[in-house]
């Protein structure tokens, strides 16, 4: 495969610069070698592909991380190979003994290292900043100060640059990264992009229907119960859910439950005693031969 250096091909002497930079940049280059300018030059034409090869990769935050990583790569395994020539035209005439030298000075990258935390569902779903304690490589506790950002999607990795296991001979550390967990409360459970939560109905509620009151994971909206509503049965509210990927949001999903009051005075006891001789409501009755 052929590496490009898209920083030397704009004129850059770093990889370190900023956006307007990289158009600063970009435009001179594309100015200098444009084919008008230099008409006829097929070197000239294959110049300016590049040119725009490497502003598109540039330009664009997430592809320039990209591209960094594998051109840093790329350019240790050059360092290392060019080395091992070295060594070996060395051992030509001076054996092993420089090899050993050679090694110990060979850069090594630190590894990675990744770990998981729980995070309330409230604190995923509004954003926090907060700090964590973890165990490091090395069997110590660390604090660390982490920015958990506002509708982070379940199972996301939070990158901690330099924090990893620690390079040799002058090679970058690690990178440290955090899998997010987020944790169900008591009201809401996630579901993907839907929150889950129970909806309790008084019998009378559920048997002529009413409009209720329902907490959403940021405020509460009203909800209209039909009549004659059964225990189990849900009602989804669009756009009361989670953040979607896209930054969207899925609905909440209400499960009624119906709940009878366990403690009755007498009077409530008298009206569901009423309620049983004049009701020939049965349940059962499919269940019963």
């Amino acid at each position: 495969m052929v590496y490009k250096d898209y920083y030397k091909i704009l004129g850059l002497e770093t990889s370190r610069v900023s956006l307007d930079e990289i158009k600063t940049a970009y435009r001179n280059s594309a100015k200098k070698y444009h084919p008008d300018v230099n008409v006829g030059d097929s070197l000239s034409e294959e110049k300016i592909k590049d040119i725009n090869e490497a502003y598109r990769i540039l330009s664009v935050p997430s592809s320039k991380r990209k591209y960094d990583r594998t051109w840093n790569a790329h350019n240790i395994r050059v360092q290392q190979k060019n080395l091992r020539n070295k060594e070996s035209i060395f051992e030509m005439f001076l054996g092993n003994i420089e090899k050993a030298t050679n090694d110990a000075a060979s850069p090594v990258c630190g590894e990675d290292v990744e770990t998981e935390i729980e995070v309330p569902i409230e604190e995923a779903y509004f954003g926090i900043e907060k700090k964590i304690s973890l165990k490091t490589v090395d069997g110590k506790n660390k604090t660390f100060s982490i920015n958990i950002p506002k509708g982070i999607q379940n199972g996301a990795k939070i990158r901690l640059l330099g924090q990893g296991k620690e390079g040799k001979n002058g090679g970058k550390n690690g990178n440290l990264y955090i899998k997010i967990r987020i944790q169900d409360n008591k009201v809401f459970k996630l579901e993907g992009y839907d929150l889950r939560t129970d909806l309790l109905l008084t019998p009378w509620e559920a048997g002529l229907g009413a409009r209720v009151t329902i907490p959403t994971i940021e405020d509460e909206t009203k909800v209209y119960i039909p009549q004659g509503v059964q225990s189990g049965e849900k009602l989804r509210i669009p756009n009361k859910g989670y953040y979607t990927a896209q930054g969207g949001k899925g609905d909440l999903i209400a499960e009624i439950k119906i709940v009878v009051p366990r403690n009755m005075s007498e009077q409530e006891k008298a009206i569901y005693e009423q309620l049983k001789d004049i009701s020939n409501f049965n349940p059962r009755e499919n269940l019963e031969k």
